[in-house]
């Protein structure tokens, strides 16, 4: 750094003055830098000492946009439904058979969280366990609402056989557990082991007509 000139009329500067983030920046690079600490394998709990630390603002900074961690990791539930539920609109509006259209909604989800692999650390549950419970409900909530429409969509696809309900019923609860069992390998995996791996092959075997061969 030069040193300082005699006090004098000031020149236009050639640096650009440090911008201040616009109305609501701040608060999605919050979350963007959360979801980036989550995607660490191995990660403990993250503290808001921590995410300030990132950020290089005070942890009283993050506290003005957010009242707490819990209301963060909520905006990043918000992120998950908002983002997956309308695609899944999208693909619904698209696809009229419907076990095309559980697939697809199957592969969509997996994908979502291949991608986002801080994100899926939350939707498994692994970066909530220390948080409030609400959290971990929000999120059992949201795989239920997925099963529902996997089993409306399966009766219909079902709707010759002798037992639609039932089949629907099952095949909805394994691809369940499927698609949660993938994530959470994944996460546990380091990210290492992906979820879409041989997908195509298990919902194959999971979605095929009763009598039909794998």
């Amino acid at each position: 750094m030069s040193e300082l000139e005699p006090a004098s009329t000031p020149e236009p500067s050639d640096a650009p003055a440090r911008k201040r983030p616009k109305p609501g920046e701040r608060r999605v690079q919050i979350l963007q830098a959360l979801a980036a600490m989550l995607e660490q394998p191995g990660a403990e709990r993250i503290t808001t000492a921590a995410l300030a630390a990132r950020l290089s603002v005070s942890e009283a900074a993050l506290y003005r946009h957010f009242a707490s961690k819990a209301q963060m990791f909520e905006a990043l539930i918000d992120f998950i439904e908002a983002s997956i539920f309308s695609l899944i609109k999208q693909l619904q509006e698209r696809e009229p058979d419907p076990c095309a259209s559980v697939q697809k909604m199957v592969r969509m989800v997996v994908q979502f969280a291949e991608r986002n692999p801080g994100m899926t650390r939350v939707m498994v549950g692994d970066a909530l366990v220390f948080e409030h419970e609400r959290l971990q409900e929000r999120m059992n909530l949201f795989f239920d609402k997925l099963e529902a429409q996997w089993r409306q969509l399966l009766r219909e696809a079902f709707a010759a056989s002798a037992t639609p309900t039932v089949d629907a019923q099952v095949r909805a609860s394994l691809l369940h557990a499927l698609v949660l069992g993938r994530l959470q390998r994944y996460a546990r995996s380091g990210f290492r082991r992906a979820p879409s791996e041989n997908l195509d092959a298990s919902l194959a075997i999971v979605l095929a007509l009763p009598g039909a061969a794998p």
